[in-house]
């Protein structure tokens, strides 16, 4: 045996945690508490259960299926067999789920109740045909035919794997994929195990929390920034699939939740709950968000109405596991708008197109490199090669970066607005239209147009009991922005499409109003 196989792997981890804490609260969901050492049992069991039915180490197993104490449970039994977890975004259609299925030879699907036949309909005719079915976070039933979480646990206990090692593939996630199909980001347990050390240094995430788990889990953020690190210190887990300001709120009373994490758009929707005045969120200490910079003006109101949680911003991408910078609580208005510092496992630059760091506030492309990056593409040799140019891993983000080392995000490449023959950063609109009274969410996106070839288009949410007007929003971003990037168009909607992880789907609009 060769000392690798000493070192350990994510699966690991949950075992160390259950002997120092055997009886603390570790997975809560719906009906259902497990503590630690019921937890460890359980996904032995299930780890046991999927070799019983012909799951070996290296073996792919897709994940379809809302968040719940199951998804947590096969995360890490999967970890502790040496199978490779591919979690699949649920909002995706039967053809783009099976292109994931095929393109990842994963023999095994997951699947809720309410996937079911999603899962029955991707899968036809992949090697993954057989499913397996998950209980959910309200009570559920199988169909019939379908091999069972329950049936898992009837298997016995898993001895350990001494053929697993920390270099091994511990998943492969598929990133949204934009002009092209899908990649699958190929992470090893060492890379997921180096970002967790981030998390918890950075993020400061401890034993004592209390953290509520509602953005979806087959998404990194959620998975490996949260849930993951929570189980490696020993904090306790709330799990939920239901992210309505009304569910997120009652949850956080009722558990005394002191930790939470959400995009700003589900921070916004919080807000503006007809709730969240009378909800005790005393408990509330640390509030972390993601996917997107928090609007000045909602970052302020935030500290206004909840004056003791200390808030993170947290950046990165699939492919660094994810966290890359982290913004921290004392920062947040002292440098608004940042994604902060590299963080603990990350060396991060920005650079020109000749790899040349830029100056103090010139736009470069933000690029890393870190043991918690991905080991490539899964067979994807040709775009590998390309995102680790030059020896560094590109993001695909652009951003400034001042003389404290702190990065400001412009924009993702693909979301610069190039507008006659300017360039205009969307969010640097969105943050100037933020601050207009009355506004609740913008997206700013560029449409086709023959005189400006794209013009600068804000769609726009009013707050409730609000009126907003075209040419009032139009005549306040004059005083706000340089002429050329003054909103040509504004879009009053009633709401902004979102994916599950509350990312705002620009892509979307930009097909809607094209």
């Amino acid at each position: 045996m060769s000392t690798e196989h000493a070192r350990q792997t994510l699966g690991d981890l949950l075992r160390r945690t259950a002997r120092r804490h055997p009886g603390k609260l570790a997975i809560r969901c719906g009906q259902v508490d497990w503590s630690y050492s019921e937890f460890d049992a359980i996904c032995n069991r299930v780890a046991a259960g999927l070799a019983a039915n012909g799951v070996q180490p290296g073996d792919r197993v897709a994940m379809l299926a809302r968040n719940s104490h199951a998804f947590a449970a096969m995360r890490f039994a999967l970890a502790r067999l040496g199978a490779v977890l591919v979690p699949i975004n649920f909002m995706l259609n039967a053809e783009e789920v099976r292109f994931i299925l095929e393109h990842s030879g994963a023999r095994l699907l997951c699947v809720d109740s309410g996937l079911t036949a999603l899962g029955r309909e991707a899968s036809k005719g992949t090697a993954a045909s057989k499913l397996l079915w998950l209980p959910s976070e309200d009570e559920s039933s199988p169909e019939p035919g379908l091999l069972r979480f329950e049936d898992l646990l009837k298997h016995g206990d898993m001895p350990p794997a001494r053929e697993l090692a920390g270099s091994m593939l511990a998943q492969v996630v598929y990133t949204s994929g934009t002009e092209s199909r899908p990649k699958g980001a190929m992470l090893t347990h060492d890379a997921v195990i180096s970002e967790y050390v981030t998390c918890l240094v950075d993020a400061e995430i401890a034993e004592a929390d209390r953290v509520l788990h509602a953005l979806p889990l087959y998404h990194c953020a959620q998975l490996d920034v949260f849930l993951g690190p929570c189980v490696y210190v020993g904090a306790t887990n709330v799990i939920t699939s239901k992210p309505t300001p009304d569910n997120l709120l009652a949850l956080m009373a009722a558990n005394g939740i002191s930790s939470f994490f959400a995009p700003p758009t589900v921070w916004i929707s919080l807000l503006r709950s007809a709730a969240f005045d009378a909800t005790d969120l005393s408990k509330l200490a640390k509030g972390y968000y993601g996917a997107s910079i928090m609007p000045v003006e909602v970052l302020r109101e935030i500290q206004k109405r909840l004056p003791q949680v200390r808030l993170w911003n947290l950046y990165g991408q699939t492919e660094i596991a994810p966290v890359a910078t982290v913004l921290k609580p004392e920062d947040q208005l002292r440098k608004a708008g940042s994604a902060g510092r590299a963080g603990l496992n990350i060396e991060t630059r920005v650079v020109d197109d000749a790899m040349q760091d830029v100056a103090v506030g010139e736009v470069g492309e933000i690029v890393h490199r870190s043991p918690q990056l991905l080991t490539g593409y899964y067979h994807d040799d040709e775009r590998t090669r390309a995102a680790f140019e030059g020896g560094w891993f590109h993001s695909g983000d652009l951003a400034t970066i001042d003389a404290e080392g702190y990065i400001t995000v412009v924009d993702r490449k693909k979301d610069m607005i190039k507008t006659g023959g300017e360039n205009v950063a969307s969010r640097e609109v969105e943050e100037a239209m933020y601050g207009i009274p009355g506004v609740s969410e913008v997206a700013v996106i560029g449409l086709p147009d023959p005189r400006w070839i794209e013009a600068v288009t804000a769609v726009v949410v009013a707050k409730p009991g609000h009126t907003l007007t075209e040419e009032a929003l139009i005549a306040a971003c004059r005083e706000r922005l340089g002429g050329f990037k003054v909103p040509k168009r504004v879009i009053l909607a009633d709401s902004l499409p979102k994916n599950p992880s509350g990312k705002l789907l620009k892509r979307e609009l930009r097909q809607r109003y094209a």
